[in-house]
C-alpha cells in the first residue's frame, strides 16, 4: 500500500499537468478517446509499479493485453485515467485507479481523484478509507428517492419488466468514481448496463466491499477478475440493504 499510495499520487500530479491543456488526443479502434495524458500516466505507473514488483502481471487500459498475466499469482490492474471523456472536456469526474488482483479478486486498491485530492484506499479485510479516514456505505432502506449514480437512460421503461421508482440520479463519467461515491456514502447505489473492464472496476469494487457494501453483476454474482476476457456486462453496487432491493427489482421471474 505504501508503494501504491506514493505512485498514484505522483501519477495524479502528472495528469494534472495535462488537465485543461491543449493536449493531443485521438480515437482508439473501438472509437473511445485517448490522450497523451493517458499514455504518459500509464508509462509512469508501469515503470514505478513493475520495477519493485517484477513478478507481478500487468493489465491496463492503455497497454496491449496478453495472456502472460493469466499465469501470474498477482497482477496490477490499472486505469491511468478513468473518465477520459470528462478529462478531455475539463470536467472533474475522472480518476486514476489501481488494484492488486490475486485469485480473481482485488486485495489492495487505490483510487485517486486528483482535482479534489481525494485518495480512496483499501486492503482486503482491513476496511476502506478516504484520506486515511474510515468510510462506510449508507443503509438506505428503499429505492424510492435513493441517490443513484448512473446514466438515466439505464432505467428506460422498455428495458425492464417493472418500472423503477423515482430516484435522485447523478451521472459520473468515471465508473471508479461512481463506486467510490457509494463506498463513502455520498451516493447510495450505482448501476450500469454498459459493459465495463477489469480496470474500470477492480480497485473500486474492493473499496465498496471493505466499506460494508456489495458489488455484483445483475445476476447477483460477484465480479471475477483476471479472466481471459476482462469484460463485465453490467454492475450493481450499494449498501447491503439497498443492494438486496436492487436485486429484487432486477431479478424478477
Amino acid at each position: 500500500m505504501a508503494l501504491l499510495e506514493a505512485v498514484i499520487l505522483e501519477a495524479g500530479d502528472l495528469a494534472l499537468k495535462f488537465f485543461k491543456s491543449n493536449m493531443k488526443h485521438w480515437k482508439k479502434d473501438d472509437n473511445s478517446p485517448v490522450t497523451e495524458a493517458d499514455i504518459a500516466v500509464n508509462q509512469l505507473l508501469k515503470e514505478r509499479l513493475l520495477a519493485p514488483r517484477p513478478d507481478y502481471g500487468w493489465l491496463s487500459e492503455e497497454t496491449e493485453d496478453d495472456n502472460v498475466r493469466l499465469g501470474k499469482r498477482r497482477l496490477w490492474v490499472v486505469d491511468p485515467i478513468d473518465g477520459t471523456r470528462a478529462f478531455l472536456r475539463g470536467r472533474d469526474d475522472w480518476t486514476i485507479s489501481i488494484a492488486v488482483v490475486e485469485n480473481g479478486a482485488a486485495v489492495t486498491a487505490a483510487v485517486y481523484h486528483p482535482t479534489s485530492s481525494a485518495l480512496f484506499t483499501a486492503v482486503k479485510g482491513a476496511g476502506a478509507y478516504l484520506n486515511n479516514k474510515p468510510i462506510r456505505t449508507t443503509h438506505t432502506p428503499r429505492l424510492q428517492q435513493c441517490r443513484m449514480a448512473a446514466n438515466s437512460g439505464a432505467f428506460s421503461p422498455d428495458r425492464w419488466q417493472f418500472p423503477w421508482p423515482d430516484m435522485a440520479i447523478t451521472s459520473y463519467n468515471s465508473m471508479a468514481l461512481r463506486l467510490c461515491q457509494v463506498a463513502h456514502g455520498h451516493e447510495d447505489a450505482t448501476l450500469t448496463i454498459r459493459s465495463k473492464k477489469d480496470w474500470d472496476l477492480a480497485a473500486a469494487d474492493l473499496l465498496v466491499q471493505e466499506a460494508g457494501g456489495k458489488v455484483s453483476n445483475l445476476d447477483g454474482d460477484p465480479l471475477v477478475y483476471n479472466c481471459n476476457h476482462p469484460d463485465h456486462e453490467n454492475i450493481a453496487a450499494a449498501g447491503p440493504e439497498l443492494h438486496s432491493l436492487l436485486m429484487q427489482q432486477i431479478l424478477v421471474e
